[in-house]
């Protein structure tokens, strides 16, 4: 049976989730729980690979890239068969571009979704015409453009 979260790790975990960047001193003050046992649980969540990675969260106003573009993905099975290709080799295909931050493999009236992000509308027509409707096996895109974020 694999490690069991208690209280005690979903509070550092709540805390790391929105402040990835915290040392173990500052968990501490916000979970009201010892240094050592903060450093000690993290290390453990870590080695358990409850904690997988830390990243960063960007404003991408400020990089240029601040639209947001899900875009469904629709894939032709007998296409791919024939080429003995599936649907994880497409999702790689297409998450090979750095403008695709995800892909998910998803069920329902689509097959995949696609989360991107690009300087604008005019960048978006070249990445979605120039780029992503051009990789064997995608049969039909749907765009959805992200007009508010939370």
């Amino acid at each position: 049976m694999g490690y069991i979260i208690d209280d005690k790790d979903q509070k550092i975990l709540d805390v790391l989730k929105d402040n990835a960047d915290y040392t173990t001193r500052q968990i501490a003050k916000k979970t009201l729980l010892p240094v050592t046992t903060i450093h000690h649980r993290i290390k453990r969540l870590r080695k358990e690979k409850i904690i997988k990675k830390y990243s960063v969260e960007l404003d991408y106003s400020k990089v240029g890239r601040s639209l947001l573009v899900y875009i469904l993905i629709s894939v032709n099975l007998p296409f791919l068969k024939k080429q003995r290709k599936s649907q994880y080799d497409v999702a790689k295909e297409v998450r090979k571009f750095g403008f695709v931050e995800r892909i998910d493999i998803v069920t329902g009236g689509t097959d995949m979704v696609a989360m991107l992000r690009v300087k604008d509308v005019a960048e978006f027509d070249k990445v979605l015409l120039g780029k992503l409707q051009l990789i064997e096996g995608i049969s039909n895109t749907q765009s959805l453009m992200v007009i508010h974020e939370e």
